[in-house]
């Protein structure tokens, strides 16, 4: 078989996609497109709690079963990676493996305080024109700028 999809989606192709699907969301349901609010509805489904908006539940189940059906049917199998190669090359894994952990729960402490996810407050608060995500948007990305400007001065660029 042919290889379907290159290597990465362009962002002028995807962007306008995702805007498209954030909107429609809105204006059709008036429910926000949003990763972390999917994996919090499905936790809450698997406890057998009210309230959950089983379409949330299959969005979450589909990205999952979505990733693998690119990766195994149309790309002919996927080479398994961390993701984490670039960090690989300037720490060890002993360490390394600490720093992933510390991101990954300050990154989720995060998401349940600021009631969403990155993404979230991206692309659906922002659409929505909430106050709140403006705010939170402009601290992420004024927090990633200075995170990077950090780690290049620390590893001497090569991160």
């Amino acid at each position: 078989m042919f290889d379907v999809l290159p290597d990465r989606l362009p962002w002028f192709i995807g962007g306008p996609i995702l805007g498209f699907l954030i909107v429609a969301m809105l204006a059709l349901a008036n429910q926000p497109l949003g990763a972390s609010g999917a994996y919090v509805q499905t936790s809450s489904f698997l406890r057998r709690q009210g309230g959950v908006a089983v379409w949330r539940v299959w969005y979450f189940v589909g990205m999952f079963i979505g990733g693998l059906l690119v990766t195994q049917v149309l790309r002919q199998g996927a080479e398994i990676r961390s993701g984490y190669d670039a960090l690989r090359e300037v720490f060890p894994l002993w360490a390394a493996i600490p720093l992933v952990f510390g991101g990954a729960t300050l990154l989720g402490y995060g998401a349940a305080v600021a009631g969403g996810c990155t993404s979230g407050h991206g692309m659906c608060g922002t659409a929505q024109r909430s106050p709140a995500s403006l705010a939170v948007t402009v601290t992420f990305m004024a927090t990633a700028i200075a995170t990077t400007f950090v780690l290049r001065v620390l590893t001497g660029g090569a991160l």
